[in-house]
């Protein structure tokens, strides 16, 4: 499964209330991520929030077409709150309040994979 990262640029300091926003998160309504048209396009399986000085770094384990899930999110309210209250902390705006923005956001904050391993991945002992 694969996972992705996109980082965001804060204003050091600020970690107790960073640590709050997510604290207090929403849950996404569900894991399964569907296209505009309806048809499933994967999941969201975890996800996991990561702070140090001024980088916050929000990692994704999902399935499916990563497009799809960041659409998917953009739409979650839970979402949405967290990148209303994440606005006054950080150091470079993120132009995420439409679906559109917040996916160009997303792309443009996505970390490339260097190397991925998982006991998932593999084979079976024998």
């Amino acid at each position: 499964m694969p996972f992705a990262a996109i980082t965001y640029d804060i204003k050091p300091g600020f970690e107790a209330e960073l640590t709050e926003i997510f604290g207090n998160f929403r849950r996404v309504r569900s894991d399964k991520v569907r296209t505009e048209t309806g048809e499933e396009a994967g999941r969201i399986l975890a996800t996991a929030v990561f702070l140090r000085d001024d980088t916050m770094v929000r990692v994704i384990e999902y399935q499916g077409d990563l497009d799809a899930v960041a659409r998917h999110m953009a739409s979650q309210p839970g979402v949405r709150e967290v990148e209303a209250s994440l606005k006054p902390y950080l150091s470079r705006p993120r132009d995420t309040d439409t679906v559109e923005g917040f996916v160009a956001t997303f792309r443009r904050s996505l970390l490339n994979t260097v190397a991925q391993i998982s006991v998932r991945d593999a084979p079976p002992a024998a």
